[in-house]
């Protein structure tokens, strides 16, 4: 390829991000943020690049992140055992307090990172404002601890900061009616703060392709689902996993007013901007009612 057709084909990439652009400028977008992403430093700087791009062409990004793996990491190292009931990790209060620590320490670095691309960020937990607030989860009846069910969203904070032109990024700590700290799944933050927020968009990174018919045949990417269609693929049990979880908080987020929820692949370098900004978009793309399928 000449020199000419590559800045060529850069031009033709700006003008096919421009209708979507003029078409969400303004809007609030949620990424949830977690999986390999968050551990290998080279998609780290994907990510933040993608969302500080979101930012300067009119986006408002919300960031809400994870870290379980780091967590993990940390109890071991306390000499503490990470136990798991129903996938959700029990936490008792040496649990707790280290998972704190380490979700407001990776946010930090998050904001540090946005902050050297000159993109003025926040980070914040749940806690803030009393952003989340919970009450205990039970898995099954069993009390697993200090985990948190979300019951209501204080948007006040994050609206303030989108206002005054910052990124927020939020970890999922929340706090009950005594305000106890509580770890939240970072999916059900992201899907709940994109709801009570009006988001347009909600992005989940994770470390799949996206939605596939048969699991096993990598052929079957699902390019985009109606939520008719998605909650009939729920009922088909082909949905397994970490993926059937949050297939419903799609579900449950456009019902609640998000208008599209993407299932994106982390692992790929800026899936973000290539899901949002191409045509034919890399993930799975979960619709609502009144929202074109490209």
């Amino acid at each position: 390829m000449s020199e000419v057709e590559n800045w060529l084909q850069k031009a033709n990439v700006l003008i096919e991000a421009l209708p979507y652009i003029q078409r969400f400028r303004g809007d609030i977008m949620v990424v949830k943020y977690g999986g390999s992403a968050m551990v290998d430093k080279e998609l780290q700087q994907s990510v933040i690049r993608d969302v500080a791009l979101l930012k300067l062409v009119g986006f408002r990004p919300i960031v809400v992140h994870g870290g379980g793996k780091e967590i993990t990491k940390w109890v071991n190292k306390a000499g503490l055992e990470t136990n798991f009931v129903n996938g959700l990790r029990v936490t008792d209060e040496p649990t707790m307090e280290i998972a704190e620590m380490v979700l407001n320490k990776i946010n930090k670095g998050l904001v540090s990172m946005m902050e050297k691309l000159g993109v003025p960020a926040v980070g914040i937990s749940g806690k803030d404002g009393t952003t989340l607030q919970v009450d205990k989860k039970l898995s099954k009846g069993r009390d697993i601890g200090y985990v948190g069910e979300i019951k209501q969203v204080n948007t006040q904070l994050l609206q303030k900061l989108l206002d005054n032109d910052f990124v927020p990024v939020l970890c999922p700590i929340g706090v009950d009616d005594e305000f106890h700290s509580y770890n939240i799944n970072a999916d059900d933050a992201a899907c709940a703060i994109a709801s009570a927020m009006g988001a347009s968009k909600l992005a989940f990174l994770t470390d799949i392709e996206g939605v596939y018919r048969d699991p096993l045949n990598k052929d079957t990417l699902i390019s985009s689902m109606t939520v008719p269609e998605a909650e009939e693929f729920l009922k088909s049990g082909n949905v397994g996993g970490g993926m059937l979880p949050k297939l419903q908080n799609c579900i449950d987020a456009i019902k609640s007013g998000v208008r599209r929820v993407h299932i994106l692949d982390g692992r790929i370098a800026h899936c973000l901007l290539l899901e949002f900004f191409t045509d034919g978009g890399i993930g799975t793309a979960i619709i609502g009612d009144t929202e074109e399928t490209t």
